[in-house]
């Protein structure tokens, strides 16, 4: 789906910039959207002990994407030593509590076998959550899963490599589907730019590619630049772009976007 930015972005009050800069752990608590903002600012800035801070206190009190985040970093080994029976559990515990982002890792994680233990039957359990969550890529794994005659087409295949801890091949196929003009691609090598997996960390090449999927209408991108756009971390602060790109990715029911909008507005005074 490809939606045509516009040239007009709402009006959003300057005091926002407090929403994620100037926070403590009583404001992450009590907004835990806040918290995230905060969190994923300073793992742009690959400070991954603060944003692991930022997201041990939230998972503290249950949120979902702090637990999921937490897993990724033990998973890549981001600022600790990697540990997969720690990232195995933290996704785990993400993932039963309906996080459908680690619904998924777990689905791609279990049936590639590459980085857990091969397991098909966990592997359609979680991926079967995702499917019914609105994930679109987990319904094609599933439907690999049950004709495994059937080859994968090249997307399946990156993401297979990914979950099997074979970035660099990953970030190449994700090339090269993004040079073709696809979106969720160009996305998954944002995030592989931005974390250094598989590629040199270049948070402005990040951020270049997250512009060009969020054009294209891809959600995931567009809340990723709200963050930029917010924090000044990749992208210029720009209080209106960020409220803006997160409104176009909450449109689209993106559960990340929804809940840092609606902490957003609280921030602005419901506006």
């Amino acid at each position: 789906m490809k939606r045509t930015w516009l040239l007009f972005f709402p009006l959003v009050s300057a005091s926002s910039l407090l929403f994620a800069q100037d926070s403590s752990r009583s404001d992450w608590i009590r907004n835990p959207a806040m918290g995230n903002y905060k969190a994923y600012a300073e793992f742009k800035m690959a400070n991954y002990d603060g944003a692991r801070h930022v997201w041990e206190v939230l998972a503290g009190v249950g949120n979902t994407d702090a637990l999921f985040n937490l897993a990724v970093l033990a998973e890549d080994g981001l600022g600790e030593p990697r540990d997969l029976a720690k990232a195995e559990a933290l996704y785990i515990a993400a993932a039963d509590a309906g996080n459908f982002k680690a619904q998924y890792r777990l689905g791609m994680l279990y049936s590639s076998g590459g980085i857990l233990g091969k397991d098909l039957e966990k592997a359609r359990y979680y991926l079967s959550r995702a499917a019914a969550a609105g994930d679109r890529d987990a319904t094609a794994r599933l439907q690999s899963l049950s004709m495994p005659e059937r080859t994968p087409g090249d997307f399946e295949r990156a993401e297979i490599l990914s979950s099997s801890g074979r970035h660099a091949e990953a970030a190449s196929l994700y090339r090269q589907l993004a040079t073709q003009g696809d979106a969720r691609s160009q996305t998954r090598l944002a995030w592989m730019y931005e974390a250094g997996l598989g590629v040199e960390r270049s948070l402005d090449e990040a951020a270049r590619r997250f512009a060009i999927a969020a054009e294209a209408g891809e959600a995931e991108a567009q809340y990723a630049l709200a963050v930029m756009f917010r924090t000044g971390k990749g992208q210029p602060v720009d209080i209106a772009r960020s409220r803006y790109c997160l409104e176009r990715a909450a449109d689209q029911h993106y559960p990340p976007a929804l809940a840092a909008l609606a902490a957003a507005r609280e921030e602005d005074g419901g506006e």
